[in-house]
């Protein structure tokens, strides 16, 4: 979702997503169409078949659409906070009692998503979205407070974090550089929002880790944002769900991308990309690579990974040496382990909580010496057979 304060920015969200492909595996595996969520978007995109989607929604504030023009001030240019392919997120007041709209500068800051008219693929996530985070509670997943579904009007109320995306503050020139303790701390709060889902029940497996989808607190506690990929993991003797393959060049597992075969050993293949861009502080792509766009932040990273000599050379240099030598080297260790390209031998997301959670608090830093200079880069709408259970860690 990427919200932030300030002038309106584009946002990286799914429906514009770069990998894009019909594949699927075997027949004897179970295919993402077959899921009643698919089911109910083989019709007319008509509201009497939406409402009959929303059986996760009794948590939900159900807003009317001239409740959201108000909160937003009749989705003011100035109350805009960016653009992504689903819509579009604007600022917005609602009372904390009663969820009713009010002026700006009173009650409760919200976000707003405006779903494009024109977008199918949009009102497939909306739907995703209204499903997983309707149901699931937890201090790293973003808080939705409810939604509008009025003719053809799609919208989404979330709480507002008002540090934005972890994009933002990682990259983007003139922000405040991140500290060592702060990135660890998001590292161990992704990580915590990803154990989280894969210890369900349904076996939720997120599908869009990315930077531009993790959004900070006040506090820069992280929390994942944007459940329009999110799909239940295989059950039963099933290894794998295939479906299309959907997803951000940079992030996505390389076995995913190939197969289309969905695991939660894809969720942990994208951490290890985030925390690559932790440890370096550069994009998983970008025309600021060694190699030019077409060179990835992994294939420039691994050969350093491997070598504990070199390691450190990934290093962010903005960090001016202010982090902790043995808990950059066991960070990326990790990270490493998480980029295997071998699913069977990427770690849980368990196993990748509780190394990072070993790794030595702020107070323990101690300051290195610089190393070379880093040239790298800058589900179903209701389960009644599958219980979420929601959870506060």
């Amino acid at each position: 979702m990427g919200i932030c304060i300030g002038k309106p920015v584009k946002l990286a969200h799914a429906s514009s997503s770069l990998l894009s492909d019909s594949r699927t595996g075997p027949g004897s595996e179970r295919k993402e169409s077959s899921r009643s969520f698919s089911q109910t978007l083989q019709g007319s995109y008509v509201l009497k078949s939406c409402k009959s989607d929303l059986s996760a929604t009794s948590n939900l504030k159900s807003f009317t659409f001239n409740d959201l023009k108000n909160a937003t001030r009749n989705f003011r240019a100035d109350s805009l906070l960016g653009e992504g392919g689903f819509g579009y997120v604007f600022k917005g007041w609602i009372d904390e009692n009663t969820l009713a709209p009010c002026k700006p500068g009173m009650g409760m800051v919200v976000a707003v998503k405006k779903l494009k008219p024109e977008s199918f693929q949009g009102h497939r996530e909306w739907l995703a979205e209204i499903n997983y985070l309707g149901q699931l509670h937890h201090e790293n997943l973003v808080r939705l407070i409810g939604y509008c579904v009025e003719s053809d009007n799609r919208l989404l109320v979330y709480e507002f974090m008002i540090k934005g995306s972890l994009e933002n503050h990682l990259f983007r020139k003139g922000d405040q550089l991140l500290t060592w303790g702060k990135r660890i701390r998001i590292a161990v709060d992704v990580a915590r929002g990803l154990s989280f889902l894969h210890s369900l029940d349904a076996n939720v497996i997120y599908r869009d880790l990315k930077a531009s989808n993790i959004l900070l607190d006040s506090e820069f506690n992280a929390k994942l944002s944007d459940f329009g990929l999110a799909r239940d993991g295989p059950d039963g003797d099933r290894t794998h769900v295939s479906t299309r393959v959907i997803g951000t060049r940079g992030y996505a597992a390389p076995e995913y991308v190939a197969t289309g075969h969905l695991t939660p050993k894809n969720d942990v293949y994208s951490f290890g990309v985030v925390l690559l861009e932790l440890l370096s502080g550069r994009r998983a792509t970008g025309e600021e690579n060694p190699g030019g766009a077409e060179e990835t932040l992994v294939e420039w990273a691994k050969p350093f990974l491997s070598d504990s000599r070199r390691v450190l050379r990934i290093m962010d240099t903005r960090l001016g040496g202010q982090y902790s030598k043995k808990g950059a080297q066991a960070a990326a260790a990790l990270a490493f382990q998480c980029l295997n390209v071998d699913p069977k031998l990427r770690p849980t997301m368990d196993e990748v909580l509780a190394t990072l959670e070993l790794l030595p608090a702020p107070k323990d830093i101690t300051r290195t010496s610089p190393p070379q200079a880093n040239n790298a880069p800058n589900g179903k709408i209701s389960h009644p057979q599958k219980r979420y259970v929601t959870h506060s860690r």
